[in-house]
C-alpha cells in the first residue's frame, strides 16, 4: 500500500497537562503515528499512545464480527529515550492485551543495559499491577544502535541490518527503511533521533535534542532534503535565556534552533514539537505568529500530514 501518512497523537514535553486552555493544541505528551507502506510506525509512547490503542482496538473489533477472521494489530515502536513523557502510555495500550497482537520495540540503551529489563524496571515491577511479561500480546523489545537499519517489508517481521554503505539505507520496492544516530545534547543518556524513509519520501523525527553554536552539522547531515522535520521546540529563547530559571543543558531547543535546523539541512516542512506543559493555548498562538507560515507549522493533536 503506497502511502506516508502522520499523525500527531501527543505533541507535550515533560508532563500531560489536562486544562481547558491547553485544549487546541493538546496536552498528551510525545507520540506520533505513522503509517507508511502498509507499516504501522510508533515514534514515542507518551500519553498521547493511549487513544492509539483505543482506536486500533475498535478498528480491530470493527474488522470482521468473527474474532478469528479480525485484523490483527501489528506496529513498530520506536522509543527516542525512556524518560517518563515518552513512555508513560505505554502499560496503558490496550492491544497490548490481545494475544493476536505483535509489536516490536525499539530504543537505544548503554552497552551494560538491556532495553526490555529498563522497561520493566520502569513501567511495571512496583509501578504498575501487571508485569511485563503479564502481557497477553507479542512482545519484542531490542537493543537498537546508531550504527544498525530496520527494515520492513510487508508482512515480514523487522529485519535489522548494519549498515555497510549509503545503498542500504534506499528503499527499494516497498520497503520501510528506519535509521537513527544517537545525539547526546539530552540527559542525562542521550536521544535517538529517527529518520524514516520510504520510496523517494523521507521524514525525520528529533525531538528532546538541544542545538550547538553553529547549529547542529550531524542532524544537518542525517537529514539531507529530508520532506519532513519534527523537531524539538520546548521553550522560547526568553524562557531559555531566563536570568532566574534558565534552561541551558535541558537537552531542548528554541524555535529559532529549529528553524536553523531546518535550513541547515533543506527540509521541505518544519513542525514544532514537545512544548513545554506551561505554555497554553494563547502563548502557542502568539508563537504561532511569529514563527509559523506555509512550511513551518506548529504541531496539533490529530494535525495529519501526507507525504505522498
Amino acid at each position: 500500500m503506497s502511502e506516508f501518512k502522520i499523525k500527531f497523537r501527543g505533541v507535550r514535553g515533560s508532563y500531560p497537562i489536562a486544562k481547558g486552555e491547553f485544549l487546541r493544541y493538546g496536552g498528551n505528551t510525545a507520540c506520533v503515528e505513522v503509517q507508511v507502506g502498509g507499516q504501522l510506525i510508533i515514534l514515542d509512547a507518551g500519553t498521547g499512545l493511549i487513544d492509539l490503542g483505543s482506536d486500533l482496538l475498535q478498528a480491530h473489533i470493527n474488522s470482521s464480527m468473527d474474532k478469528a477472521q479480525r485484523k490483527n494489530i501489528k506496529a513498530t515502536m520506536l522509543l527516542s529515550h525512556i524518560h517518563q513523557d515518552h513512555i508513560q502510555g505505554f502499560t496503558f495500550f490496550r492491544p497490548l492485551h490481545l494475544s493476536s497482537t505483535v509489536l516490536n520495540v525499539f530504543g537505544n540503551c548503554d552497552f551494560e543495559e538491556d532495553l526490555a529489563q529498563e522497561l520493566s524496571t520502569l513501567l511495571f515491577n512496583k509501578s504498575f499491577p501487571l508485569d511485563l511479561g503479564d502481557m497477553a500480546g507479542q512482545l519484542n523489545i531490542h537493543n537498537l544502535q546508531e550504527t544498525d537499519c530496520i527494515i520492513l517489508n510487508g508482512d515480514s517481521e523487522p529485519v535489522v541490518k548494519r549498515i555497510e554503505n549509503d545503498e542500504d539505507l534506499t528503499p527499494k520496492g516497498e520497503e520501510v527503511i528506519i535509521s537513527c544516530y544517537k545525539s547526546y545534547a539530552h540527559p542525562q543518556n542521550g536521544v535517538m533521533i529517527y529518520k524514516i524513509a520510504y520510496k523517494d519520501k523521507s521524514m525525520i523525527y528529533a525531538t528532546d535534542k538541544e542545538s550547538y553554536i553553529g547549529g547542529d552539522k550531524k542532524l544537518a547531515k542525517f537529514g539531507r532534503n529530508c520532506n519532513l522535520l519534527i523537531h524539538d521546540a520546548q521553550y522560547t529563547t526568553e524562557d531559555y535565556l531566563d536570568t532566574y530559571s534558565p534552561k541551558q543543558g535541558y537537552g531542548h531547543s528554541t524555535y529559532e534552533m529549529a528553524v536553523d535546523a531546518k535550513k541547515q539541512m533543506n527540509a521541505q516542512k518544519l513542525v514544532f514539537f514537545h512544548f513545554d506543559p506551561s505554555y497554553d493555548d494563547n502563548k502557542l498562538d502568539r508563537i504561532k505568529e511569529e514563527f509559523a507560515d506555509g512550511d513551518k507549522i506548529l504541531a496539533t493533536e490529530g494535525l495529519e500530514i501526507d507525504l505522498l
